[in-house]
């Protein structure tokens, strides 16, 4: 199976809220890494906001986005859940859940005012929250001695890496995030650039 790369999700939790109408919609959006996360959070929500006529949502959960839910609670069969999702789709987020919360104002929306107004009130949730990229990202471990510490990190430093820690012993061992497709190249350069005087040796994978 071909690793995902980079993906787009939320960069914290955050509450946005529009009002249409006299109708409150308030959307609260979470990054979440698994369905169990997504419905803890959809109770919490609901638990919270108890005397709201709706709670929708819509979530994806995976780097690839292809595992998702909504549901509309309550309002015309898909003028909440599915605008929502459309919204975390458009904009190819995952990892993330939007909960919107509707307080009905006494003015009917019909089914295209409510589509239009949960997916404002997601969009609002989503750029509060903010939204950031995180990359397939390989560990390079580079053990030398202390006169390559400069070059090195200069090395690193321009070639998109992040040190993520350094330990001193008798030697210095640099442990560096390399983008995952170019780990390879990266290790293989840090012993040319120093002449085999360091080595490295590729880690874990991991998503920043």
């Amino acid at each position: 199976m071909t690793e995902i790369l980079s993906y787009k999700t939320l960069e914290r939790s955050a509450s946005a809220e529009i009002v249409v109408k006299k109708s409150r919609f308030i959307a609260n959006a979470f990054p979440v890494s698994s369905e169990e996360q997504a419905q803890t959070l959809i109770e919490k929500m609901k638990k919270q906001y108890y005397d709201a006529r709706h709670n929708c949502y819509a979530y994806r959960i995976g780097k690839d986005g292809k595992s998702f839910r909504y549901s509309d609670d309550g309002e015309p069969q898909g003028t909440a859940g599915i605008p929502m999702l459309d919204v975390l789709r458009g904009e190819n987020i995952t990892e993330a859940l939007v909960v919107v919360t509707r307080y009905f104002g006494g003015i009917l929306l019909g089914t295209g005012g409510l589509s239009r107004a949960y997916s404002g009130a997601a969009k609002e949730g989503m750029l509060s929250a903010g939204v950031i990229e995180k990359r397939l990202c390989r560990e390079v471990i580079i053990t030398a001695d202390y006169s390559l510490h400069g070059k090195l990190s200069y090395f690193l430093s321009n070639n998109n890496c992040k040190i993520t820690d350094t330990a001193f012993t008798d030697k210095i061992t640099i442990t560096a995030a390399a983008p995952a497709e170019g780990a390879e190249k990266t290790a293989a350069e840090v012993i040319n650039i120093t002449n085999g005087k360091a080595s490295a040796v590729l880690g874990e994978s991991f998503y920043e």
